[in-house]
């Protein structure tokens, strides 16, 4: 639009080589525009990261001693996240002592947590990542823990999560979870079973009476919410883009297999 206009005044106040020079300026508006619509840029970005990091992995540590003690498999479980996501040397390093300080007694959650909003809050789907991998942990041995729940549920509600979007989020990233490291089990072209169905509309956090048109607005809002351009944009460390990527893998999946099933039905 920015390049359309400014042809547009160009030609009109300095012929063909005013067309040029609009298009030129058009071009680098858009081109503003479209990174101001990313995120951020700058210090403002680096504190976001720097915020988002520091909050996760005091919270995985948080999590992990909310029983009463850190076990063996939570800590082995958060090396495999560590892992998962390819960490830098220094990043890992950090990590572990941000885990180390969280499992200690004695963490101010609210103060916190008020830090991560103050850098972060501005943008939903870095709120949502937050809880995206604290879910994932607590979801990690196949149950969350009555302890483990009260916490998610007080991060989700000091996020902005009423009690009901906490509980969609929640059946959304198990359901999604089902989908993941499987892709060809999933993208065969035999009929789907009724049981996969209600898993692959439950990933998407939709009815199976939605429209197919609705449908697509549901699964397109999905994979904005991970897009990994627009999430490093506001303030997600680059070295931990892999969760969302295969989220989004997981969503492209369970939709791919609810349109089959339509197509053929």
């Amino acid at each position: 639009m920015g390049k359309l206009i400014g042809a547009l005044l160009g030609f009109l106040s300095g012929g063909p080589i005013g067309l040029l020079i609009g298009l030129g300026l058009g071009h680098l508006f858009d081109r503003g525009l479209r990174n101001a619509s990313l995120g951020l840029n700058g210090e403002a970005l680096h504190e976001a990261q720097e915020s988002f990091f520091t909050t996760v992995f005091t919270l995985l540590g948080h999590m992990a001693k909310v029983d009463g003690r850190v076990s063996e498999e939570e800590i082995a479980q958060t090396e495999q996240l560590m892992d998962k996501l390819g960490l830098s040397a220094d990043h890992r390093r950090r990590a572990i002592d941000l885990f180390q300080q969280g499992s200690r007694q004695g963490v101010e959650l609210e103060s916190l947590l008020s830090g991560f909003l103050r850098n972060c809050g501005r943008h939903p789907n870095l709120k949502q990542m937050l809880l995206v991998y604290l879910i994932n942990l607590a979801l990690a041995d196949g149950q969350v823990h009555a302890a483990e729940e009260q916490l998610l549920r007080q991060v989700g509600e000091r996020l902005g999560y009423s009690g009901s979007a906490f509980e969609q989020l929640m059946r959304m990233i198990n359901a999604q979870n089902q989908f993941g490291g499987h892709w060809q089990q999933w993208q065969t072209q035999r009929p789907a079973a009724v049981d996969e169905l209600q898993l692959a509309y439950e990933a998407l956090g939709v009815e199976s009476g939605i429209s197919d048109r609705d449908l697509k607005k549901a699964y397109r809002k999905l994979m904005s919410q991970y897009h990994p351009d627009k999430l490093m944009g506001q303030g997600l460390p680059e070295d931990m883009i892999q969760e969302a990527t295969e989220r989004s893998k997981e969503i492209q999946v369970a939709y791919d297999l609810i349109r089959r099933q339509r197509k053929s039905g």
